[in-house]
């Protein structure tokens, strides 16, 4: 089969590996028909992310058919569509039965394009299947399921759950991603009363907007400061969340809360950040950090279903797994190409 290699710090192949075998009995084998690309694979191509092995197939996002089950595996059959989660979960150690799979000591956790081969491929082997894939209905589109494999849920989770949302609250975003547009689809579940997005990219300021944020800041020629602040009689935002992953950002949006608010902090960080605490010692500021575990994906799905979750404008562009190297190109360039999420299928 033929998948996305990952060859070292800036470098990666669609090139022909062996298919994936049933390596334990809580395996599955997926046929990939429908599978997309993360913010996080850019930073593993900048070499933010070392655990990462030259060799590693790449992706943690997708949707596929049951192909072959190991012995263990009990609630899947060949033929089955599934979303295959970013987060593998063992669900027999401390953190799974916390329900902090993102944290899951048994084997689990962030793996998927990580530690072990990932969805970027023609074929993929699910570790723990059976509690890292989720049936999925006739009606719900590949392209639309995909993005409940990794960025609704850490929006959702890491972002507005972690930042304590509340109807009225000024929510600012900083980053127009797809994790940042997915925190704004997310945050409007809570009523705040402004959502305030902040980013270097016009077309992603647009974005924003069609999700649902009444106000847009193009970072660089525009005083996001101010415009918090003027929304709030001077106070600063109730949550503010990191979604881009620089030391600028997160120091930005720490300068962005109000005494009393939350820092959510979902962005993937490969440097340090500075963390003023001669100012934020006295300000009761509360900052989480988190990698998403998940929980919310079954919530999610019945939301997609209900029609209450509208992802219409996320995928901005589609291609052939048999051009998986112009999508990076496509994506890692979005002041360019006007790129938020790419899906890739059969």
């Amino acid at each position: 089969m033929k998948a996305l290699v990952y060859g070292g710090p800036g470098h990666r192949s669609w090139t022909e590996i062996p298919d994936p075998t049933i390596s334990d009995p809580r395996d599955a084998i997926i046929r990939v028909d429908a599978v997309t690309i993360c913010g996080t694979d850019l930073h593993i191509l900048g070499g933010d992310v070392p655990e990462v092995r030259t060799g590693r197939v790449l992706g943690h996002e997708a949707v596929g058919t049951v192909v072959e089950v190991g012995s263990g595996v009990a609630g899947l059959a060949p033929g089955d569509r599934v979303l295959a989660s970013c987060i593998s979960a063992c669900g027999i150690c401390r953190f799974c039965r916390e329900g902090a799979y993102g944290q899951c000591l048994g084997g689990g956790g962030w793996i998927l394009g990580h530690l072990v081969d990932g969805v970027q491929a023609e074929y993929a082997r699910i570790p723990f299947a059976d509690l890292s894939t989720y049936h999925l209905p006739d009606r719900v589109a590949d392209e639309a399921a995909v993005l409940l494999a990794d960025i609704l849920p850490t929006s959702y989770e890491v972002g507005v759950r972690n930042g304590k949302v509340r109807p009225g609250d000024t929510v600012a975003i900083v980053g127009a991603g797809p994790i940042g547009l997915a925190a704004v689809v997310t945050a409007r579940l809570y009523s705040p009363a402004h959502i305030v997005v902040i980013d270097k990219a016009e077309s992603r300021l647009e974005a924003a907007k069609l999700f649902g944020a009444d106000v847009a800041v193009l970072a660089g020629t525009e005083d996001a400061l101010g415009t918090v602040r003027a929304l709030t009689g001077g106070l600063g935002a109730d949550v503010v969340i990191e979604a881009v992953g620089t030391p600028q950002t997160f120091e930005l949006c720490a300068r962005l809360v109000r005494a009393g608010g939350h820092l959510a902090n979902v962005g993937v960080h490969g440097k340090p950040a500075t963390l003023h605490l001669e100012d934020l010692w006295i300000r009761d500021v509360t900052i989480t950090t988190g990698l998403v575990d998940t929980y919310s994906t079954p919530k999610l799905l019945d939301m997609l279903v209900a029609g209450q979750l509208d992802l219409g404008h996320m995928v901005t562009h589609r291609f052939g797994l048999e051009d998986f190297m112009q999508a990076y190109d496509v994506f890692a360039d979005p002041a360019r190409t006007g790129a938020l999420k790419v899906v890739l299928s059969r």
